[in-house]
């Protein structure tokens, strides 16, 4: 298969390369200096002649700045700009297959009870964008996204900030990436990826009230989310191989 790789530089693209290869896919590359992910003629141009894309961009801010909205602009760009470029581009170029990368952080707080695709979701803040990744990727026919848990591991940074002593979802970057190569020939739609979920203990379970207009993004990160990734499993084969540590 021909598959066309966006965000090839990033911590998830660095892991899907090659295994895209090794797998004996053909891979492409966006070039950044040549293409921009913004504008569906130049997207479009760039694609002709792929069967697939693989959208692992990001922009994620790593620093305690996270917890300010402004922080996170860019990558809400890229995924709702971006995506929807994406699409369009796709769909000139005749591309059969789009697996959008997306977090799983829109799951509302469950508890204990295990959420998979069909949970109800809070999209607000800064995870407000994934979800309108979503519902761009899925107007194309062969459209899969990919609600990706807390990368820990290899070249990932943990966020500045967790709170809570709930459930959360992690996955090892090689893991993530290996979903996304997974579904390439699944069933179209959304697709939990995750490690066993842990159980984490961080002994802050509620938020001062100065903290004032940071809360709602810090409100993000203490949710309980026991996400399963049956689903994915069920239809591709796919195991996480690395269970990532979690405090």
């Amino acid at each position: 298969m021909k598959v066309f790789v966006i965000g090839a530089t990033g911590v998830l693209g660095r892991e899907a390369v090659p295994r895209l290869r090794a797998a004996g896919h053909e891979v492409g590359v966006l070039d950044r200096h040549t293409t921009s992910m913004f504008d569906a003629g130049q997207l479009a141009k760039a694609l002709t002649g792929y069967d697939a894309v693989i959208n692992l961009a990001t922009r994620i801010p790593l620093t305690a700045k996270a917890v300010m909205a402004s922080a996170w602009a860019e990558n809400n760009r890229i995924r709702t700009e971006g995506s929807a470029a994406l699409v369009e581009a796709a769909q000139r170029a005749g591309v059969e297959r789009i697996v959008q990368e997306g977090i799983s952080f829109v799951y509302a707080d469950g508890g204990d009870r295990e959420l998979d695709e069909t949970a109800p979701i809070k999209p607000v803040g800064h995870v407000a964008s994934s979800v309108q990744a979503q519902q761009n990727v899925l107007r194309h026919p062969g459209g899969v996204f990919l609600r990706i848990g807390l990368l820990m591991g290899g070249e990932a940074m943990s966020p500045p900030v967790l709170v809570g002593d709930g459930w959360m979802s992690v996955v090892h970057p090689g893991d993530a990436a290996a979903a996304a190569i997974a579904v390439l020939d699944a069933p179209p739609g959304i697709y939990n990826v995750g490690s066993p979920v842990l159980k984490r203990d961080l002994g802050i379970t509620r938020l001062p009230k100065f903290m004032g207009r940071f809360a709602a993004s810090f409100e993000v990160f203490a949710r309980s989310q026991r996400v399963v990734s049956t689903k994915l499993t069920d239809a591709t084969g796919w195991k996480p191989r690395v269970q990532p540590m979690c405090g």
